[in-house]
Formats: structure tokens, sequence, C-alpha cells
């Protein structure tokens, strides 16, 4: 479960990017986090991550406070960021042993883990190379691969099928519905509403710094007296707003 509380960030003094947001992604369930470019989606996640400070309010990953108690709390969730251009230099064995590493994963389970999840997607033949010579599609798998690699209780995916192959887009979705299956959580930031519209539980949107909706895609057809796609919702919503 992630508790989002009261928070707030700004980059300028009087110029809040994010302002007084208040979240409850619960176990068992696919949040979906939209959002027009610039409304705050990214900045929440690299607050929810520790990646950003919280100027305002306070984040909760199982009850630990990612402000408070910042290691305890990174330990409860895994994260696919917007970016896999990370790590560049290292093999994509080293990188996954790096994260094994630090999630202190025995060498015996590390083994037979890594080689299912990379034949899986379909990458355990390049394990040997450099991340910087994947293409991007492979980079965002063996960032995948590291968050499967430890199966924490919480998911925090950024864009995840961003440049994966439909086969493996397939896979990673059907992951995540088995993952809240097992009762445990998943935060999904998306652009492609028609995924967000099958695959979410629940939906958040935001705009200009602040939560304007939370619910169902059913409640929000019921708030909004229409019976549009995702899409068009959200278009209706957001330019509402804009007025």
């Amino acid at each position: 479960m992630i508790d989002i509380i009261n928070v707030s960030k700004e980059y300028r003094k009087n110029s809040k990017v994010v302002e007084n947001i208040n979240l409850r992604i619960n176990d068992g369930e696919i949040f979906g986090f939209i959002g027009p470019n610039g409304a705050g989606k990214t900045t929440t996640i690299k607050m929810m991550t520790g990646i950003l400070d919280i100027d305002e309010g306070d984040i909760l990953i199982d009850s630990k406070s990612i402000k408070k108690k910042p290691v305890v709390a990174k330990k409860r969730f895994g994260f696919v960021p917007d970016d896999p251009n990370m790590f560049l230099k290292l093999t994509g064995i080293d990188y996954l042993n790096f994260i094994a590493d630090i999630y202190e994963i025995s060498e015996k389970e590390r083994i037979d883990k890594i080689e299912e999840i990379t034949k899986e997607f379909e990458i355990y033949d390049a394990l040997e190379d450099k991340i910087q010579s994947y293409s991007h599609g492979m980079r965002q798998k063996i960032i995948i691969c590291g968050l499967l690699l430890h199966n924490p209780q919480n998911w925090i995916l950024d864009e995840p099928l961003t440049g994966l192959d439909p086969k493996s887009s397939f896979k990673l979705k059907n992951m995540m519905k088995e993952h809240v299956k097992n009762g445990k959580c998943v935060f999904f930031s998306t652009h492609v509403l028609e995924v967000a519209e099958r695959l979410c539980d629940r939906i958040g949107i935001i705009n200009k710094g602040k939560i304007i909706f939370v619910g169902t895609y059913d409640e929000m057809k019921k708030r909004l007296g229409g019976d549009g796609s995702l899409e068009e919702l959200f278009m209706e919503i957001t330019g509402n707003e804009e007025k």
C-alpha cells in the first residue's frame, strides 16, 4: 500500500508543481496515474521513490515514511523509470547482480531467478553485453528484470511499456495482473489511455499539480454523464479544468 499525504513540491518560490495531493494506492489493485505533459506526474513519482525531496507532507510505503526512513521504505518497492538509460557501462548480468546485492538475494536464488526472467523477456543471451549496446527496448527489459528479481510488494512503474515489443508488453501486463492478484500493489503511469482503460482498477488524474479525479472508469463515466472512452473522458475532464 502507498499513501501520499498532503504532498507539495515547488521548484521556484510560490510556484508549486505539485500542490497538496492525497492518494491511497491499495494492495490488490493496479492504479493508473495519468495527466497532461507538465501536470506533475514525474515529480510525484520522483518524490514517491525518494529521488526528490518532499517539501510538504509525507509518502508512506507500507506505513514506512520515505522521508523519515528512506532505506526501509525503498526496500518495499521496485521502480521502473520512464528513462532506462542508466548504468550503461555495466553489462546486463552486472546490473542484475548489483540489484541482487542491494536486496540481499542469495547467490543460488539469483542464478535461478535471473535465468528465468531474462529468458522470459528474451535477453538472456545478451547478459554479457554492456547495457550501452542494448536497444531502447532491451534497456527497458533489463530494468524490468531488475524489478522482478527482488519481487517487491509495491511496483512503481513510470511508462514501463514504452519501447517494448508487443510480446514483452503483453507479458508485463499479465505480470502486473498476477502481482495484484497476490494482494500486492501496482502504481502505473502511462500516456496510453487505452491501456489504462483496460488494465487499471482505479485511475487518478493530475492536472496543474492537483488531483482532479480519483476513481474507477465507471465512476468517471457517471460523474461526467457520458459513455465515451477513457481518452474522450480524459480530454473532457482536463479541458474543463483549463476553463
